[in-house]
């Protein structure tokens, strides 16, 4: 009897090790805070660059990697994306939806993280092509990228970026690249 005591002590611990695995891997990153406090001065007076203060109070003066446009676009892109999966969660929490309109709605949350890490993975591919910053939006078949880069990009580059979006995002009919310059 003791056996099988510590066999299902040793099953359920190993169960709850596999669940924390499992949540450790598929939640979002999250981002720390404790480390260093951002300080940005407008524009006119420090030319891009952020002001950073470490805890033991020297300032660190970097560049800034993106720009204001570009966050807020993907803020926004992240809170419609996060309302449409709270709306798709909702509807799958309902008791009294049958079960081919719960898979329905579960494909379509599928969908959305998909297209996402599509996006992410093709912002960082663009992005080591050599450009400043890139956003990636895809809205069902039509994909919008906006590059920001010293120079102009040549429509052979914007070929090869179009090639990529339609490679990794397969049910893509429309592709735009649009250029915005870098400070």
């Amino acid at each position: 009897m003791l056996l099988k005591k510590q066999t299902v002590w040793l099953l359920t611990m190993l169960s709850l090790v596999v669940v924390l695995s499992v949540y450790y891997i598929t939640s979002p990153e999250q981002k720390s805070n404790e480390l260093t406090a951002v300080q940005q001065k407008p524009k006119d007076q420090n030319k891009g660059k952020t002001k950073t203060e470490s805890k033991n109070g020297k300032s660190v003066v970097s560049s800034v990697a993106g720009d204001a446009a570009f966050e807020e676009l993907r803020m926004k892109q992240e809170d419609t994306r996060s309302e449409k999966k709270q709306n798709l969660t909702n509807e799958l929490a309902s008791t009294d939806l049958p079960a081919d309109k719960r898979s329905e709605v579960k494909d379509q949350m599928d969908k959305l993280n998909q297209t996402a890490q599509k996006e992410e993975l093709l912002e960082t591919f663009i992005k080591t092509m050599g450009y400043d910053d890139v956003l990636v939006r895809a809205d069902g078949a039509k994909v919008i990228v906006t590059v920001k880069a010293k120079k102009k990009p040549s429509a052979t580059e914007a070929n090869k970026i179009m090639l990529e979006v339609k490679k990794e995002i397969d049910e893509t009919n429309y592709v735009a690249v649009e250029y915005q310059p870098s400070k």
